[in-house]
């Protein structure tokens, strides 16, 4: 058995992964990383690329189609051959050989197997060659395993052989109807992209879409889908699923039966934790870790749990943020410098609790940062939120004819700055970094009022929802 030492074990190669690694060897520690997987994790092949990349072909489309002089010269449907070609482009045709290159040029050491923590700064690897290899931590272990889809106790659902969002977004074929279990992100998007590929889309959904977000995204979506063909299932719960003939029927609580030739679960995901070895160092084995805004687990003085692992925000974008500070701190701590460890500091994730932003690529695009209004309220904010149809601003009508969308900004009265922001609408996705700063920075609205959107643009919505809001008076 060998038994090798670093100065940092990183347990998952992920992006989150990655990031943490190279930031602690850039701050000279050692670093072995650990995967028994594709290096880049599922967001390089199964999430955020293949996902998007599924997903734009129908956005250039509809963009083509809502601008007239380009309208007339489309025809035809799109290329679904060509766009599962692209698809798997952009997942590196599910090749990591690229990724494993650039993680060797950082100087970093990659271990190909299955790590478990097996004692205090002890990762004991399974190796892919069928041995064993002990990887001894001087410092830190970190574990960036991520998540992975939950397939809830419905009668007959595993049974069933569903797709997850793994099989959905690297399927070879489009099937020719597809059911999907779920009202969240994953579950928009997806219905969205098989609906432009063809596929007969139906969604049961337990309450409405995008639940956690501003009421109106998850209405413009609803009516969207309903306009393609797309039947979506409001206030419905799969009760049963069974599989017959090939083809799948979901079974419904208020008796309804659909039949289709897939079934999509799409209902949360759950912590990558399980086998870990975590109950070797006194926690849960299936449960989110909980960690401190530098990603320390409580309780530990060397172990790390960072991105989606920790249950904090399950965006692959937030847990890179995390990972930068975490690698940045292990190596602070191992080389006995300072800690910047207060809010905003180099070394927290301090945007994890109230600056998050997403985008939900669906038709229409969604995009939002920080506090919806009810999140805002929830937390004792004294708010009030302005309001402003997109439509109504020249630059938007300019991209595209007949442009429909909504936004609104939620401000904190008490400090006089926007802590939420929601955008929906053809491509806001470009509107939202504007609207991060402003909630990051804590910019007073009396300032944002001379941050002035260029003419025409889209970001011209900023002014109207200042104009919305009034002007601060001056004490």
């Amino acid at each position: 058995m060998d038994k090798t030492q670093f100065d940092l074990v990183v347990i998952g190669a992920g992006s989150t992964g990655e990031n943490v690694a190279d930031r602690a060897a850039r701050g000279g520690l050692s670093v072995a990383v650990v995967e028994n997987g594709l290096v880049g994790g599922d967001c390089s092949y199964w999430a955020c690329m293949p996902s998007k990349a599924l997903l734009r072909p129908g956005e250039a489309l509809r963009a083509a189609e809502g601008v007239a002089g380009t309208a007339a010269a489309v025809s035809g449907a799109l290329d679904v051959d060509a766009v599962l070609r692209r698809r798997d482009s952009f997942a590196s045709g599910w090749d990591d050989s690229g990724q494993v290159e650039w993680l060797e040029g950082a100087g970093l050491v990659l271990v190909r197997g299955t790590g478990r923590i097996t004692g205090e700064r002890e990762v004991t690897v399974d190796t892919d060659g069928g041995g064993q290899q002990v990887l001894r931590a001087r410092h830190a272990v970190a574990v960036c395993t991520g998540t992975e889809p939950l397939v809830p106790g419905i009668e007959g659902l595993r049974e069933a052989r569903p797709w997850t969002s793994k099989d959905a977004t690297s399927a070879e074929a489009v099937p020719d109807s597809l059911v999907v279990i779920g009202g969240g992100v994953v579950a928009c998007e997806l219905a969205t992209a098989f609906a432009d590929l063809g596929a007969g889309v139906t969604v049961v959904a337990r309450s409405g879409l995008l639940g956690s977000m501003e009421p109106f995204a998850g209405e413009a979506v609803v009516a969207r889908l309903r306009e393609r063909g797309v039947e979506v299932l409001l206030d419905a719960s799969a009760r049963r699923v069974t599989r017959d003939d090939g083809a799948v029927t979901v079974e419904t609580d208020d008796g309804r039966r659909v039949v289709a030739a897939e079934v999509l679960v799409a209902t949360g995901r759950r912590p990558r934790t399980g086998g870990l070895g975590l109950a070797a160092v006194g926690l849960a084995e299936d449960e989110y870790p909980e960690v401190d805004d530098t990603m320390r687990v409580v309780g530990s003085d060397w172990l790390y749990a960072v991105g989606d692992v920790n249950g904090r925000v399950l965006l692959t974008h937030q847990g890179k943020y995390q990972a930068r500070a975490a690698g940045d701190v292990i190596a602070a701590r191992a080389a006995g410098g300072v800690v910047d460890d207060a809010p905003w500091g180099l070394h927290v994730a301090t945007a994890d609790h109230r600056a998050v932003p997403q985008v939900v690529f669906s038709d229409p695009q969604v995009a939002s940062v920080g506090l919806s209004s009810a999140a805002a309220r929830e937390q004792g904010l004294n708010v009030s939120v302005a309001e402003f149809e997109l439509g109504d601003v020249a630059g938007a009508g300019l991209h595209r004819d007949g442009y429909e969308g909504h936004a609104c900004l939620v401000v904190d009265e008490d400090r006089s700055v926007v802590v939420g922001a929601t955008f929906v609408g053809p491509d806001v996705a470009e509107l939202l970094h504007a609207a991060t700063i402003a909630v990051v920075g804590e910019v007073p609205l009396e300032r944002l009022w001379h941050a002035v959107p260029a003419y025409p643009t889209m970001s011209e919505i900023w002014l109207r929802l200042l104009e919305a809001h009034g002007r601060p008076r001056s004490d």
